[in-house]
């Protein structure tokens, strides 16, 4: 992928390869050891069954490795995402 500034991503819409739209790019988690973008914490569409994917609170959180596209919009292969949902939390400690 070309170089994108993170303030362009913010309020992007993100939409699965298979055309639905998942909603809009609210923030991205960054492990700080590693400096790796770690998941998109996105604002859901209202349509949007949240009970497939990883939640917290009203945000939905995709793997950062899931996204195949960033233009106009985020695009997210939907069987990563959906994958992620099963995983249970990582707690450090």
């Amino acid at each position: 992928m070309n170089k994108i500034f993170a303030k362009n991503l913010r309020d992007k819409q993100v939409v699965s390869s298979d055309g639905v739209t998942l909603g809009v790019l609210n923030n991205i988690v960054i492990d700080i050891r590693s400096g790796s973008i770690e998941d998109l914490v996105i604002k859901p569409d209202i349509a949007l069954d949240k009970v497939k994917y990883k939640q917290d609170g009203e945000f939905i959180h995709m793997p950062f490795d899931s996204v195949r596209a960033i233009k106009d919009y985020i695009v997210v292969d939907k069987t990563m995402s959906l994958a992620s949902a099963a995983e249970p939390p990582v707690t450090e400690g």
